[in-house]
């Protein structure tokens, strides 16, 4: 794609419209954040995003993995001469400069899309978190020298287990459309220990075993929030009303299969408008207080 008529400021536009259509509560917390951080992680979630949704939406298994071989070349000339392979391209080289990003969070991303590409299936909680790393904790990896840390401590764990319990809480949620891929991403130990099997779940069968096994694996997901907020605090102040926006508005997901009776072989459990309010006034009184 020939990106030299894009200008910076398109390219920053384009990242914007990829944020606000694939993720709201990625962009509602972003817009709290000061303008330059703001850009920067909508520059990276572009990235990121654009390489999840394309193999999604790609069925042959030969084109998926040409296209993820073409990518990691294309990445290492992102950073080794400031190349651009696409438009939004042009905003994340602005982003690597100003704030020195590491390119081993966006290696591991791609890393992950290969681990998509090669199992459909995980054995255990491990192998499950390496993918959630992979995918969404590399965000946070990636994302650490712009939110950066008031003390000069590394927060970057905080973040990165921040993105691991959001990707959970996505698998949480999509575990219908997936199963209708022919995908399970619950850690198959869990299913057995749970008495649950494969064919309970391509049937969407909800009975006492799968409540029980769901209220397992939302209590992971709030365990991670927990950890996630004890390196909360020590982010900057400019960036701590969002990053408190975006841990709470997730979290309140988990909350929403609850409330749905653990029904997620249809649509998404919604969240009511008025916790999404809650949210933004519990995050400002975290960030102030």
């Amino acid at each position: 794609m020939d990106c030299q008529s894009f200008s910076l400021t398109q390219s920053i536009a384009l990242c914007r419209q990829i944020v606000a259509k694939y993720d709201r509560t990625f962009y509602l917390g972003s817009l709290l954040m000061p303008l330059p951080k703001r850009q920067a992680m909508w520059a990276i979630y572009a990235w990121f995003r654009q390489k999840d949704e394309f193999i999604d939406g790609i069925e042959a298994q030969t084109i998926k993995q040409m296209m993820l071989n073409r990518w990691f070349d294309q990445m290492e000339a992102l950073f080794s001469s400031g190349s651009p392979a696409t438009p939004t391209d042009i905003a994340l080289i602005e982003t690597i400069q100003r704030y020195h990003l590491p390119m081993e969070p966006f290696r591991d991303m791609l890393m992950g899309q290969r681990m998509d590409l090669e199992s459909h299936r995980y054995q255990t909680w491990e192998d499950l978190r390496l993918y959630c790393y992979r995918v969404a904790g590399a965000v946070g990896l990636a994302s650490a020298p712009i939110i950066g840390s008031v003390t000069g401590e590394d927060a970057t764990e905080a973040l990165v287990t921040l993105g691991i319990a959001m990707q959970l809480t996505n698998i949480l949620q999509d575990i219908g459309g997936d199963a209708r891929r022919g995908r399970i991403y619950l850690p198959l130990e869990d299913l057995k220990h749970f008495n649950y099997s494969e064919q309970d779940l391509f049937k969407s069968v909800i009975d006492q075993r799968w409540i029980a096994l769901m209220d397992y694996e939302i209590q992971r997901g709030r365990y991670l929030y927990v950890q996630a907020e004890q390196g909360i605090a020590s982010l900057q102040r400019n960036v701590l009303w969002p990053m408190w926006v975006a841990l709470i508005l997730y979290r309140q997901d988990l909350r929403a299969i609850e409330r749905n009776h653990y029904q997620v072989f249809g649509d998404r459990p919604h969240v009511p408008s008025w916790w999404k309010a809650e949210a933004l006034l519990m995050a400002w009184w975290k960030s102030f207080n």
